[in-house]
């Protein structure tokens, strides 16, 4: 087995990748439930389903009771996902963790168009050598296969842009036909539909192919983008608010009048992040490798650092959206590192030392590789709903947290889209929030009541029973062991163990049995 691995290595470098990188991916497909940041979820799959089931969780829709306009959100990949649930529909797929399993398989097949063309990229622009070392950082980079069974759409934008990059760089030093460019701008395009703010990795290509005064490419290239978002964004927002373009318009209004709302970090924030999940010395090697080699390299070093730059000038980071370029971090980085090292006496002379860097490299990385392409992520809120989905006639649950700072539960695997009291506390406590829900009339009293939060659970439910008099335990669902490991390195992940209580009021035995 490792003498044929060997030689696939050897004299099917690209065949190999493939499989290291399938092989991974299928691992996260099976393994790695739940979601890892609130937006791949909640803005994506939530919505989605919710629309399938005629109801509208976000409130994006005009008509809904606490819509007041458009909202700024791209209807295009969500819509995606509506289609895709409303085909399980038809199927008679209702299960929602064989749905999610279906969607992370879908993800997972997509990514390796980032994989496959990033080794292409490479070969054309460098050699076979380089090629390999990307296509293998791409296939089974740590945290790759588990990213890119997610639903972010930082991540599912990667293969369009990479895409979009391949069609110009495979016409490189000519004028290049018409077809060329403008079918490159339909991937660019595609793209901004899923993640607007590709829009600045665009700009990026539209310079270089203006420095470079390729007027007719350039033509093509305007009228490829625009053409994708005219008719899918445009269209789609003419015909739920009968104006093109207005959720686009709010998207990018909200964000820059919001920018100091949420996470502030400092302008070199990027910087740290990439050097990190690149894990160093080998991070180091990239970056400037990446810098090193601009000219050779412009049609992927100039929109990266525009891309870049305005991330870090903005004042509202979140490590995920600088996900849609890190591929091409990795390809210019080998591709300029690996010729600094040819021409580099330093190197030359101490090949011993190059080699540790790279022996650690891997060692850390294929320690970490298997973990985190199996982390169920919010084990302990997804199985809870899943658990309650053998309920039916869920109107409205409670949420009781000790701390004050509610989990958000995902109703996709309930099946339901009963009321909670309350998923954002806002001004009011825990328990002023009992009692305010205990004074309603008892057919507006929750179905269950979900107990998180580190502090002394008996005392909540004394305090939950005083309103509630007639629950009774139901079960306890544990979070996983990384969830239990990230909320102790950082609190903010709320990775809690939740303990569901019945009100018998409604559910006199377990499993819905009246």
């Amino acid at each position: 087995m490792v003498r044929q691995l060997r030689k696939y290595w050897m004299e099917q470098p690209l065949l190999f990748v493939m499989i290291a990188a399938i092989f991974f991916r299928l691992l996260s497909v099976i393994f790695a439930k739940g979601w890892g940041m609130i937006d791949d979820h909640f803005i994506v799959i939530e919505s989605a389903q919710s629309w399938v089931d005629g109801q509208d969780y976000n409130d994006w829709l005009p008509g809904s009771p606490s819509n007041t306009g458009p909202t700024g959100h791209s209807f295009f990949y969500p819509g995606v996902n509506f289609l895709l649930f409303s085909f399980c529909k038809i199927i008679g797929l209702h299960d929602p963790q064989l749905k999610m399993l279906l969607v992370r398989f879908l993800n997972a097949m997509w990514s390796l168009i980032t994989v496959w063309f990033g080794y292409k990229i490479t070969e054309r622009l460098s050699d076979k050598s380089s090629a390999k070392m990307v296509g293998l950082l791409l296939a089974i980079l740590w945290f790759m296969p588990w990213i890119s069974v997610r639903n972010l759409v930082e991540v599912v934008c990667n293969p369009l842009l990479v895409l979009a990059i391949w069609f110009i760089i495979s016409r490189e030093g000519e004028q290049g036909p018409f077809a060329v460019y403008f079918l490159s701008g339909l991937f660019l395009g595609l793209a901004f539909n899923i993640r607007p703010q590709t829009v600045f990795f665009t700009f990026g290509v539209g310079l270089v192919v203006l420095i470079q005064q390729k007027w007719k490419g350039l033509f093509a290239l305007i009228l490829g983008t625009s053409l994708p978002i005219i008719l899918i964004q445009g269209t789609i927002d003419y015909f739920i608010w009968g104006r093109p373009f207005v959720e686009i318009y709010h998207y990018f209004f909200g964000n820059f009048e919001d920018a100091n709302a949420y996470i502030n970090l400092p302008w070199y924030d990027y910087f740290l992040v990439v050097l990190g999940i690149l894990v160093p010395p080998v991070s180091i090697f990239l970056f400037f490798g990446y810098l090193r080699n601009w000219r050779k390299i412009f049609i992927i070093f100039l929109p990266v650092a525009v891309f870049f730059f305005f991330h870090s000038i903005f004042p509202n980071k979140q490590e995920r959206f600088i996900l849609p370029v890190i591929p091409f971090i990795v390809i210019s980085g080998v591709i300029g590192w690996n010729e600094f090292v040819r021409d580099s006496s330093f190197w030359q002379q101490r090949k011993k030392l190059l080699k540790a860097c790279w022996t650690f490299f891997w060692v850390i990385n294929l320690a970490m590789l298997p973990l985190v392409s199996t982390i169920y992520s919010k084990r302990a809120r997804v199985e809870s709903m899943y658990y309650l989905s053998r309920y039916h006639d869920i109107e409205k649950f409670l949420v009781v947290d000790s701390e004050d700072s509610p989990d958000l539960f995902p109703r996709f695997y309930l099946g339901q889209w009963p009321k909670v009291y309350d998923e954002f506390l806002k001004d009011e406590n825990t328990d002023a929030m009992v009692i305010r829900v205990g004074r309603l009339s008892p057919e507006k009293h929750p179905r269950f009541i979900l107990f998180t939060g580190e502090k002394s659970l008996q005392e909540q439910v004394i305090k939950a029973r005083k309103s509630f008099p007639f629950i009774v335990y139901e079960t306890t669902i544990e979070p996983g062991m990384i969830d239990k490991v990230m909320h102790w390195l950082n609190p903010v992940n709320k990775n809690r163990k939740v303990t569901i209580y019945r009100n018998t009021v409604f559910f006199p035995e377990k499993n819905g049995i009246r």
